[in-house]
């Protein structure tokens, strides 16, 4: 299988969004895939929880605006088969600098070409920040599939479906091949009715699209941040680790077969 683009999206902040990026990249990691976590935030959050510091001049920013190969951002983890590019504050400047540019949807599409042809990893995982900016954007023109952390909360739907209708958007024009690989129910908690009807409304507008597995609201996941670990380094016998293993397995068997189809 060649080299695929999975970017992980939500506009809405606090969603588990950088979680699931973290830890799905870690537990593909794990299974044996050779993995590389672009993360495409200002915040970087996604570079400081696998225990990297927010570097001046590390990110992609240099290689959207066409001055380096994006190769020469990529630095190991302390886990095997996990590179990362990191991030920092100064991709704030791409939502100013990139519309400037010719084919400003395609920057990361380019600077991602070499990494494909390559072929140095299974899988390309893009952590999009929270919003739907020229850097979300530039992900789903460069993306083959879109993952969707969605909170167990009522307004989760909402968000969704303005979310398909932009990925819609971007088949119609920037990028024909980008399907949505499937949505992730996170932050579940099962003592509550709430989000037990937030995850059964959802299944029911989006059917097999809805990934099985649902991440659990736990300490452990929301500590491991903190030390830099994904969550199977830091409490891998945890709930939310074992949440995780088994979404990565649920995520390879879908990017090998395809996702389900799109419900009307």
């Amino acid at each position: 299988m060649p080299t695929q683009v999975l970017a992980v999206a939500n506009q809405k902040g606090g969603v588990g969004k950088t979680t699931t990026a973290v830890n799905l990249a870690a537990c593909l990691a794990a299974l044996g895939r050779r993995v590389l976590l672009l993360d495409l935030d200002p915040q970087a959050n996604a570079t400081s929880g696998l225990g990297l510091d927010k570097t001046a001049g590390a990110s992609a920013y240099a290689a959207l605006l066409g001055g380096e190969p994006l190769a020469s951002r990529i630095r190991p983890t302390a886990f095997a088969r996990l590179e990362v590019i990191p991030s920092e504050v100064d991709l704030c400047g791409a939502d100013v600098e990139l519309p400037r540019l010719e084919n400003h949807l395609h920057r990361l599409a380019l600077a991602l070409g070499p990494l494909r042809e390559a072929a140095t990893h299974d899988l390309i995982l893009v952590d999009c920040p929270p919003s739907l900016g020229v850097l979300t954007l530039n992900a789903f023109a460069a993306a083959d599939f879109l993952l969707v952390p969605l909170q167990c909360e009522y307004y989760a739907l909402e968000g969704l479906t303005l979310l398909t209708r932009l990925l819609e958007q971007i088949r119609a024009g920037a990028n024909p091949r980008l399907r949505l690989l499937g949505v992730v129910m996170t932050m579940f908690d099962g003592r509550t009715r709430l989000s037990q009807q937030v995850v059964a409304e959802v299944r029911e507008h989006f059917k097999e699209l809805v990934f099985d597995t649902v991440i659990p609201r736990t300490t452990r996941l929301a500590e491991a941040p903190s030390h830099g670990q994904p969550i199977i380094a830091y409490d891998p016998y945890s709930a939310g680790a074992a949440a995780y293993e088994v979404l990565a397995q649920e995520v390879w068997s879908r990017l090998e077969a395809g996702p389900p189809p799109t419900t009307g």
